[in-house]
């Protein structure tokens, strides 16, 4: 998916397509999986990990070699709808499955440690190996065969990622809750540790946004080069991997809550400075320590969410989780294109700083309810 985020764009203003037109196949990747997360959940919840992940592959597979086959605009917003949504299913299956194979919270914490890096990878792997294609594999740089070539790589590693997990076992499905009225997602809200959960989930994810989008326009504003600001952001992404594999080797020792809580705080007082900074260095010193920050959150986030949900509605729950996300991730960029006109570059740094600030007495107020608690919900 990463790998056909970088491609398809490109691919699409060297055939002389508009920003806007670009923006709008950059949406798709994220639209799929707003509508389809709800639903991958539940299927996960029924079916477990094989079938949901058996429909990711083929959805992906199809998305890369239609944009291989054809590669012209409509084709690309097909592939961007199909990978995207298939990255959603997976990513919902994988993290359910996990989180169930988990005996106990500290196994919990090091499980989605361990997951969150692949994200990180992928960020890392899929433009790189793509962009190395479409610049190498035809007969000169950006033509019609470096973009085929990219695309093909792409649709075989949805495959490889099949290959990999035929050896997976299917854990017991547990038991359905007994009453007759089906249960509906939203009743998950009703829970006001879910609901604190999800909140404080949406604050390190907007700020996440908040860096990516905003960082390049506070580099221009600086007079920063396109190199040094992709390596501005290119320390943040580094550091937020570097944490997740930190954070299995410390899982015993630290509560879910505490390192929340500790970001949080660590985020407020990054945005509050990053602003004031007028050199490369000192905007990548701030970019590893939010890195560091908001890298740390999501297993942790992951594991709550486990112990805080029933066994039988942990798909439903991470799809709810992720549909929340993306659809803040479609519209934030276009709140803070707007916010920055009006306040600048800098208030929008600021006034994200406040909020994260103002959330973390919701961090302070999450507890992981008693194990009895599932069965009763």
């Amino acid at each position: 998916m990463t790998g056909t985020r970088l491609a398809a764009p490109l691919l699409a203003l060297q055939q002389g397509y508009s920003a806007a037109a670009v923006g709008v196949l950059l949406a798709l990747f994220a639209l799929t999986q707003v509508f389809l997360a709800l639903p991958a959940g539940r299927f996960a919840d029924r079916h477990g990990l094989r079938k949901p992940l058996l429909i990711a592959v083929v959805a992906a597979t199809t998305g890369a070699a239609l944009c291989a086959a054809f590669p012209v605009f409509a084709v690309l917003c097909i592939g961007a709808l199909l990978t995207g949504g298939a990255t959603g299913i997976a990513v919902i299956a994988l993290q359910r499955h996990v989180g169930r194979a988990a005996q106990n919270p500290t196994q919990l914490k090091k499980v989605f440690s361990w997951l969150a890096i692949a994200p990180a990878a992928a960020n890392f792997v899929g433009p790189f190996a793509s962009g190395l294609l479409i610049d190498h594999a035809g007969r000169v740089p950006g033509d019609a065969g470096g973009y085929r070539a990219a695309f093909v790589l792409l649709m075989v590693l949805p495959l490889l990622c099949w290959w990999l997990a035929r050896s997976a076992r299917e854990l017991p499905m547990p038991p359905s809750p007994v009453h007759g009225v089906k249960p509906r997602a939203w009743d998950l809200l009703r829970d006001p540790m879910f609901r604190r959960l999800i909140f404080v989930n949406w604050l390190q994810s907007a700020s996440w946004d908040v860096h990516t989008f905003v960082l390049p326009l506070l580099g221009h504003e600086r007079g920063l080069s396109a190199s040094v600001i992709g390596s501005v952001l290119g320390v943040f992404a580094i550091a937020a991997a570097l944490v997740r594999i930190v954070l299995p080797v410390i899982a015993s020792r630290v509560s879910e809550r505490s390192v929340i809580t500790a970001a949080n705080v660590v985020t407020a007082a990054v945005f509050a400075v990053y602003p004031l900074m007028t050199t490369a260095l000192g905007m990548g010193a701030c970019s590893v320590m939010l890195g560091l920050a908001l890298g740390a959150v999501q297993p942790m986030v992951m594991s709550m969410l486990h112990q805080i949900t029933p066994h039988a509605r942990h798909g439903e729950a991470l799809g709810l989780r992720l549909m929340t996300l993306n659809a803040s991730s479609v519209a934030m960029p276009m709140l803070f294109g707007a916010a920055g006109a009006l306040i600048g570059v800098a208030g929008v740094f600021w006034v994200v700083g406040g909020v994260v600030a103002a959330g973390t007495r919701s961090v302070w107020g999450l507890k992981v309810p008693p194990p009895s608690h599932h069965h009763s919900l």
